[in-house]
C-alpha cells in the first residue's frame, strides 16, 4: 500500500513536531535537570512529581486542560488576546507546546542520571583548576553527560512522534496543519480505510523498534568504553 500525499504531510509534520521539541527540551531540562540533581531543597520531592506527571497523566487529561486554559475563554487565551497574539489551540504552536509538557519527563530524567552518576568530584576538581562554575559546566559536567543527552534526545524524539491523546485534543486533525502520523491512522481508521493505516502503523513500529536498538546499542558501547 502505498502512502498518499496526505500521509507524507502527516509524517513530515511529525517530524518537524518532534524536532523542534527535543531541541526546546533540551535547553530547558538542562538547568531542571541540573537542579534536581544538585539540590537539597525540599522542594525537590514536588519538582520531580510535577515533572514526572505526565508519565501517569492520561494524554486526553492534559491535552484538555491545555485546551481549555489556551481557548478564548482560558486564563492564557485571554491574556494572549489582550496582547493581540493568536490563539493556540488548533495551531502548529498549541501542538509545540503541548509536547513540549507531555514529553518533558523524556528529557530531564536522563539528564538527570547523567549529572547524578556524575558526583561531585569532577566539579570540584574544575574548581581547584580557577575554573568558574559556568566553564566547569561547560568543559566538565556537559561532556560528561553526553550519553545522558544522547537518550534524552532520541527518546524526546521518538515520544513527540508517537503522541495521540495531547495532539488530538489539542490540535484537532486538521490536514496540513495539526494532522500528524498517530492522528493520521486514527483517521484512517475511523474511514475504514485499514489498508492505509497498517501502511503507517508498520512504519511507526519499524521505527520505535530502530530507536530502541539504537538506545541499547549506545549504552552496550559506552558500558564496553568504561570495562
Amino acid at each position: 500500500m502505498t502512502l498518499s500525499a496526505q500521509d507524507w504531510s502527516a509524517i513530515v509534520l511529525s517530524a518537524e513536531l518532534a524536532t523542534a521539541t527535543t531541541v526546546l527540551l533540551l535547553v530547558l531540562a538542562t538547568p531542571v535537570a541540573w537542579w534536581l540533581a544538585h539540590t537539597t531543597s525540599r522542594a525537590r520531592a514536588l519538582v520531580a512529581a510535577v515533572v514526572a506527571l505526565p508519565l501517569v497523566l492520561p494524554p486526553t487529561v492534559l491535552g484538555f486542560y491545555l485546551l481549555v486554559s489556551l481557548g478564548p475563554q482560558g486564563w492564557v487565551g485571554q491574556a494572549m488576546q489582550s496582547l493581540g497574539l493568536d490563539l493556540l489551540p488548533f495551531s502548529f504552536g498549541g501542538l509545540l507546546l503541548g509536547s513540549l509538557i507531555y514529553s518533558l519527563p523524556f528529557a530531564v530524567q536522563p539528564l538527570q542520571h547523567a549529572f547524578e552518576s556524575m558526583g561531585q568530584r569532577p566539579m570540584e576538581v574544575a574548581a581547584t583548576l580557577r575554573a568558574s562554575p559556568w566553564q566547569a559546566f561547560w568543559r566538565v559536567a556537559l561532556p560528561m553527560a553526553r550519553p545522558g543527552y544522547v537518550s534524552a534526545a532520541v527518546l524526546t524524539f521518538a515520544h513527540t512522534v508517537g503522541e495521540f491523546g495531547v495532539v488530538l485534543m489539542l490540535g484537532g486533525n486538521i490536514p496540513g496543519q495539526t494532522q500528524v502520523v498517530s492522528t493520521q491512522i486514527y483517521g484512517h481508521v475511523e474511514a475504514l480505510e485499514y489498508g492505509q493505516a497498517h501502511a503507517l502503523s508498520l512504519g511507526m513500529v519499524v521505527f520505535a523498534l530502530l530507536v530502541l536498538w539504537l538506545l541499547h546499542a549506545a549504552n552496550g558501547r559506552r558500558r564496553g568504553l568504561l570495562t
